[in-house]
């Protein structure tokens, strides 16, 4: 797992640069930690990036599981300077690791907010966020999902990483 993380992070540091996401001119803080954005990517899917959609009719693709009205909320970032009006644009963008993270980034900061009432925002508020949407992140995760995070988040903490 610790081999796993760190090609996994290298990957990410790679993927989302130093500090910013630029989504059609505007350029947005990113919230989410590369920790964070890995757990998520577990418990959402296993970080499956063979998968490439789960359900083109509902449009949940990537290693993300990004889905159609997630990508429009997101910015309809586009890959390699693609119309975001084509056909194949959402599932290009969700597809690609580096362009879904990078939507999971813009949602996160577009959203933001405290979903579990612990009086912060961190990285348990955007697992929800990702999971139940942001107008829904005060439910409550499956279970498969929650055990999937938390043992991700436990399993890297007790490796030293924040």
């Amino acid at each position: 797992m610790r081999v796993f993380l760190g090609m996994f992070f290298g990957y990410f540091l790679l993927a989302l640069g130093p500090t910013l996401v630029r989504s059609q001119g505007h350029v947005l803080d990113k919230p989410v930690t590369e920790l964070c954005l890995t757990c998520i990517c577990e418990a959402i899917s296993g970080c499956n990036a063979t998968a490439i959609c789960t359900s083109p009719e509902k449009g949940t693709c990537g290693i993300f599981r990004i889905t159609w009205a997630y990508w429009v909320d997101a910015g309809k970032l586009t890959l390699n300077g693609e119309d975001p009006d084509s056909e194949n644009a959402f599932q290009n963008c969700a597809n690609d690791p580096h362009c879904a993270a990078d939507l999971v980034q813009n949602y996160m900061k577009k959203f933001n907010q405290d979903c579990n009432g612990d009086g912060e925002m961190n990285c348990h508020d955007y697992a929800k966020i990702h999971n139940l949407g942001a107008y829904g992140c005060q439910g409550e995760l499956t279970f498969d999902y929650q055990s999937a995070f938390e043992e991700c988040i436990e399993n890297y903490q007790d490796q030293g990483f924040e």
